[in-house]
């Protein structure tokens, strides 16, 4: 709330002095009652008495407030724009957790996916987490603290082990198929060769996505060589890690991402990938058109109300119900 005259709450500090005066009771003046008043001390009405004061007073603090004109002013934001529907498609595979990124390939790439998100106020998005097999971890929605609190929560050992590039891509294809935006896109990460989900290889996903007017963007995650990775899982759940050796189709990925009119990229550090991500944010940017509405309320009619209303009582309890009181 503010005040469109704030000057006029200073007249409502010179009334702080007569409300202390009134609290205190005290005029320099000595009273007699009356024998009537002595005779009702004891009612309610003569309990009410030394309050009067206090009714008149509050109606004029209100008064004062509603002077200064009391507001609400705050603004609305209606925009115009063909958003892009986005579906994050990541690699959940125990080899996301190898030791070539710090602290591994999964904890950078769940941070940088978490700032993409940051970056797109206007677009839906969703996300599809998939190793050998693939699920929904949330659909497309606006809601980009959704998202990211999923992103977060992304997790190795959740599904059966193994890298289904064409199960995770045809999820999260399926996702968007019915979308009304424009501009539809997926955008997958992974970190090997496909070994799993035969059923839907990974071209014929890209194809699917062709014929749905679905863009496709690959990243490849990671070094080829020896890496320290994953060797063997506990029953606990926990990993042992061991250093392996790690291959990567970059043919593949790149041949989805071109059948579809997308483009892949090949990430070596959390730097390489922050670009990548910054250049798909640039090349799926679209036109937004905000227009700014400032709207403002008065409500100074309300304490004006009050204050009416307080006068009003103070009128009626002194005039009539209190005459005897008083008198």
């Amino acid at each position: 709330m503010i005040f469109a005259q704030p000057l006029w709450l200073l007249l409502s500090l010179a009334l702080i002095p007569v409300t202390l005066r009134l609290w205190s009771g005290s005029n320099g003046s000595l009273r007699m009652p009356l024998g009537n008043a002595l005779s009702s001390s004891g009612t309610w009405r003569s309990r009410l008495v030394p309050y009067m004061p206090w009714l008149r007073l509050v109606a004029l603090m209100l008064l004062v407030v509603a002077m200064a004109r009391p507001q609400r002013k705050w603004q609305e934001q209606k925009v115009m724009a063909d958003a892009v529907d986005i579906m994050l498609a990541m690699d959940i595979s125990p080899s996301m957790l190898s030791k070539d990124f710090n602290p591994d390939r999964l904890a950078v790439a769940k941070h940088v996916a978490v700032d993409f998100v940051e970056k797109r106020p206007y677009d839906r998005l969703g996300l599809v987490a998939f190793s050998a097999e693939a699920f929904t971890q949330c659909p497309l929605t606006t809601d980009r603290r959704v998202v990211q609190a999923f992103i977060r929560d992304l997790q190795p050992g959740r599904l059966e082990d193994g890298t289904a590039i064409g199960m995770g891509l045809a999820t999260a294809v399926n996702r968007l198929k019915d979308s009304p935006a424009r501009s539809r896109l997926v955008i997958l990460l992974t970190d090997g060769e496909n070994n799993a989900g035969l059923e839907i290889p990974p071209m014929r996903a890209a194809e699917i996505a062709q014929s749905l007017g679905v863009r496709v963007y690959t990243v490849g995650i990671g070094t080829e060589g020896i890496v320290t990775s994953p060797a063997m899982r506990n029953p606990d759940g926990s990993y042992e890690f061991a250093p392996r050796m790690m291959y990567f189709d970059t043919e593949l990925l790149r041949q989805m991402a071109g059948l579809t009119g997308g483009k892949f990229y090949r990430a070596y550090s959390e730097q390489d990938l922050e670009g990548i991500y910054e250049e798909i944010d640039r090349l799926e940017k679209t036109t937004i058109q905000v227009t700014t509405l400032r709207r403002t309320t008065d409500w100074y009619h309300w304490f004006a109300g009050v204050a009416v209303v307080f006068l009003l009582l103070e009128i009626v309890l002194r005039r009539w119900l209190l005459r005897a009181a008083t008198e």
